[in-house]
């Protein structure tokens, strides 16, 4: 879900409450839509990520640092030219509306203090980032909008800021008073459903919060207005009455809604839904900042690799696809030298009936005894050719469908491993965390020659900080190590690792090579557990319950010649059946 105005309201509170005073001591722009200012104040250092993404615009701390471009955007320079070293006054956000004002006092060129403003509009495709000085003309924005994009309100340097226009027929429910919100509720008539009404007739509410507003006032989320009952009607007035007042009051709480089925997180909110029953469980995150955080990091993370990565994903995609065809037509092919039978029982029955057969017969009548009923069929025979050359025709059909067998049978193995590569590159890429992790893809893909070294030279400078697997810690001390490719996946299991440490990876699973290193201990079974839950975790069955992971010791794996990068054979191992649990593996996680 969008970071809606009720929402945005707890987090800026929030926000006032623990880095108002603070200054601005660093501004970087880890991507196009996003800002990163580090903050130092009372309670210490902070970040704070202020995104302009149309998909997920939001405001919120953040823990850890981004990766940064090697060369800053204009727009960033600008931010700090203009507001590092500003001190934050405060978070205000006007009305009940989707953005944020941060009022920063800092000086001018001249060293005389000013006033400056750092406006976030999180509306959507709309949304946008800017500053704007102490006499209300814009200095700049992320995003400049002007007569071409928009007739109704221009955002350029030197104009005078103004609001974006308000919701047409929308009314702030903060503002209407108690006889004006009854006097709108009793009047309500329509065929649309009164989550539906909710939405359309007051500002600042999500969709989730409008079905929940109705499924307390009426059991149900979607139920036409027109058949809402007097009692119903009265119940909702009630109901949003309650909800005002929450509100008003700042009872905010975060929460985070969980599915049930898979536990991937599903939405969030600031106060208790209950309309999804059982499907869903509500979590409880310690702060806003914290709930934003969970819910939008992996997802924003995720999007920022796929889009850099967009042209490999591509070229693998289509080498994939082209490969599925082939394998199709092959497979086709495999099917019809199964009937090469047929071949050599023809050349046999010519060869058996040659006395009665000669040069320019363009059929043969003949009794088929490999029948057990001894039917006469007919034979197609070549005019230009004699009964004996007729029949060495056919035999030459069977020997070559038999031939086609043997090399297409080997020909659809190497295309099936070819494929099942191809899959794990791809599973890789949703691995990916950072640029590093991306630059060790490209060179296993040139390896292999999926990318040709053409589109690697061609493809922009990659920093020169190494691609590292993930690094975990058990509870009990032993360590635990994930590749996040296939060259990763080499390394780990036939180089780093001792013949002692144990191995584990998802059987029949695309997923990381996963290493506990046993130092000459024999590992307890918190250790193994722990490590087979990170194997599961990082493997296309991470959502899944009771995964199946082998493990066996180093010793025991071997890499055939010439085989593709990630790719082992084993054959001594054990199955363990193991859930991740996705909170565990993080607190194991060792953070760089």
């Amino acid at each position: 879900m969008p970071l809606d105005a009720v929402c945005l309201r707890a987090v800026l509170s929030e926000l006032d409450t623990r880095i108002a005073g603070g200054r601005i001591e660093k501004v970087y722009q880890p991507d196009r839509d996003e800002v990163v200012l580090q903050i130092r104040g009372g309670q210490g250092a902070c970040r704070l990520l202020i995104s302009a993404s149309p998909s997920a615009p939001r405001i919120h701390l953040i823990e850890h640092n981004r990766e940064n471009p090697a060369t800053p955007p204009m727009f960033c320079m600008l931010l700090r030219k203009y507001i590092q070293g500003a001190k934050i006054v405060s978070f205000t956000q006007p009305q009940l509306e989707r953005m944020a004002i941060l009022e920063l006092d800092t000086n001018d060129e001249m060293g005389v203090p000013v006033k400056r403003y750092l406006i976030a509009e999180l509306m959507g495709k709309y949304s946008n980032l800017i500053l704007k000085g102490e006499d209300g003309r814009i200095i700049d924005a992320m995003r400049r909008v002007d007569g071409d994009i928009s007739g109704k309100r221009q955002i350029l340097p030197g104009l005078f800021y103004r609001m974006p226009p308000p919701q047409s027929n929308k009314v702030d429910p903060l503002q209407i008073s108690s006889a004006g919100l009854a006097a709108a509720i009793q009047q309500a008539d329509g065929e649309m459903g009164l989550d539906k009404w909710l939405l359309s007739s007051f500002c600042g509410l999500s969709p989730l919060l409008c079905r929940e507003i109705a499924y307390r006032a009426t059991g149900e989320t979607g139920k036409p207005v027109k058949m809402l009952t007097v009692s119903e009607r009265e119940h909702l007035y009630e109901v949003f009455q309650d909800f005002l007042r929450y509100i008003s009051q700042g009872k905010f709480r975060p929460y985070l809604l969980i599915r049930i089925e898979d536990k991937k997180v599903f939405d969030f909110t600031c106060l208790p839904i209950t309309q999804y029953g059982t499907l869903m469980h509500l979590e409880s995150p310690p702060n806003f900042c914290q709930m934003l955080t969970v819910f939008y990091e992996k997802k924003a993370q995720a999007e920022r690799m796929h889009r850099k990565a967009s042209d490999m994903i591509r070229t693998v995609t289509a080498a994939r696809d082209r490969l599925v065809r082939k394998l199709a037509a092959q497979r086709e092919e495999l099917k019809k030298t199964h009937e090469r039978e047929k071949y050599k029982r023809k050349g046999e029955l010519i060869s058996a009936n040659f006395y009665q057969l000669e040069k320019g017969m363009r059929t043969a009548k003949v009794i088929d005894y490999y029948n057990e009923d001894c039917p006469e069929v007919e034979i197609s025979l070549d005019v230009r050719l004699t009964p004996q050359q007729n029949a060495q025709k056919y035999f030459k059909l069977y020997n070559k469908a038999k031939t086609a067998e043997l090399v297409l049978t080997e020909q659809i193995d190497q295309g099936d491993q070819e494929l099942d590569y191809l899959d794990s590159v791809l599973a890789s890429i949703d691995e990916a965390e950072n640029e590093a992790d991306l630059a060790q893809l490209r060179e296993e893909l040139t390896q292999t020659g999926v990318l040709s070294h053409k589109q690697q030279r061609n493809t922009k400078k990659q920093r020169k900080a190494q691609s590292t697997p993930y690094e975990y810690r058990t509870s009990d001390g032993f360590s635990v190590w994930a590749g996040k490719n296939n060259l990763q996946n080499d390394l780990l299991s036939m180089k780093t690792a001792f013949k002692s440490d144990i191995w584990f990876h998802t059987q029949k699973i695309h997923g990381s090579h996963v290493i506990l290193v046993t130092d000459g201990r024999k590992p307890t079974d918190t250790a193994m557990t722990q490590a087979a839950m990170i194997a599961a975790y990082h493997s296309k069955a991470r959502a899944s319950s009771l995964v199946p992971v082998d493990y066996t010791e180093v010793r025991n794996l071997k890499k055939p010649t010439g085989a593709k990068p990630g790719f082992v054979i084993y054959h001594v191992y054990q199955t363990a059946y193991v859930t991740p649990d996705e909170n565990l593996i993080e607190s194991l996680r060792v953070k760089e």
